[in-house]
């Protein structure tokens, strides 16, 4: 059976690629240990009754997890998000998506 193509790119998207989406689907195959202990307490609308996705394409990224409800943005960040170069992307990468109208909120590996 043939598979089907994404063909409507909803508004919670915003505007994402085919190749964004993509990478999220490989990115939810290899999720890291704290990514996974917060999914085990969002999925199933388990907080708050809300929906949560997880590695979901929005724009040019791919965020941790999101909230089209509240538009909110989790990001689970590493130990490789301390690094300099990172953190400046980390910050672009946070004013694009807050020109969007979202919410970021940022947690370490070590606060989970």
């Amino acid at each position: 059976m043939a598979k089907l193509k994404r063909t409507t790119n909803h508004i919670y998207h915003y505007g994402a690629k085919p190749v964004t989406f993509e990478r999220a689907k490989e990115l939810r195959r290899k999720q890291t240990p704290a990514e996974v202990l917060l999914w085990s307490k969002l999925r199933n609308r388990q907080f708050e009754g809300l929906k949560f996705r997880r590695q979901h394409p929005v724009a040019q990224f791919i965020v941790d997890f999101y909230c089209h409800e509240k538009t909110l943005v989790i990001e689970v960040d590493g130990g490789i998000h301390k690094e300099e170069d990172v953190r400046e992307r980390d910050k672009n990468r946070e004013f694009e998506l807050k020109n969007l109208g979202l919410r970021i909120i940022r947690i370490t590996n070590e606060e989970l």
